[in-house]
């Protein structure tokens, strides 16, 4: 590991104000403690807020962060190819922030790490169910979900039968080929998946709170439900 990388490194495991030992950061960095006692001065010198002494352990205060934009190779195929996922299958404006992210990261990435970044060789191609409109809904949707926002929609099962319902948003799966919403259904008063591009209308309705028995721990817990 480069001395760059450990230096890194050591900051992300003092994070949270937890105390950490020489021995400790020395055992997961595989390094000596006496080399762990030499990065921490020289990043204390550095201006890192760091505090404690060698025997007793080290600990950062609260409200400092470095960005974490010391990736290794894989972390950069990862990347990458994530975001390319998502633009070929996310929706718009996922696929759009994704884009934007890697524009982001690849400005202050070191040159050799810029240049792994523009050479990985994955790529997905998009899907002609890929709709502007399904793209616009997954967004919808998710929206919903981290805004804990009802969602009523005229939905229509796999031998179109249609329903109207009223779901609890918990979720979004992507499946390689479509998506669903993972949902608690206040017609069933159970668990229930949705496949989005099967919902023929949707629209957001009011802020709803997290019950016991109905949350996507709970859903986790059991087996899951399709939509009926």
């Amino acid at each position: 590991m480069r001395r760059a990388d450990r230096l890194f490194q050591i900051v992300q495991y003092l994070r949270g104000g937890r105390l950490v030992t020489a021995a400790q950061l020395a055992e997961k960095l595989e390094v000596t403690p006496r080399t762990i006692y030499r990065d921490v001065a020289d990043l204390i010198g550095s201006g890192v807020p760091i505090e404690g002494e060698a025997g007793v352990g080290y600990l950062m205060r609260d409200g400092y962060d470095l960005p974490p934009l010391m990736f290794t190779s894989d972390e950069i195929v990862a990347l990458v190819a994530g975001a390319r996922l998502l633009r070929a299958f996310g929706g718009a404006k996922m696929a759009a922030s994704a884009e934007e992210a890697l524009v982001k990261i690849n400005a202050v990435l070191p040159d050799t790490a810029r240049a792994r970044s523009e050479a990985v060789q994955v790529h997905a191609i998009n899907a002609e169910e890929m709709t502007p409109e399904l793209r616009n809904r997954i967004d919808q949707i998710e929206a919903a979900v981290n805004a804990q926002l009802l969602l009523h929609m005229a939905y229509a099962d796999e031998d179109q039968r249609p329903s109207q319902r009223v779901v609890r948003p918990l979720g979004l799966w992507f499946w390689g080929k479509v998506w669903t919403l993972v949902s608690w259904c206040e017609l069933r008063q159970d668990f229930r998946m949705f496949r989005i591009d099967r919902i023929q209308t949707l629209q957001e309705g009011d802020r709803f709170k997290s019950r016991p028995g109905q949350t996507l721990r709970d859903f986790y817990r059991r087996d899951a439900c399709w939509d009926d």
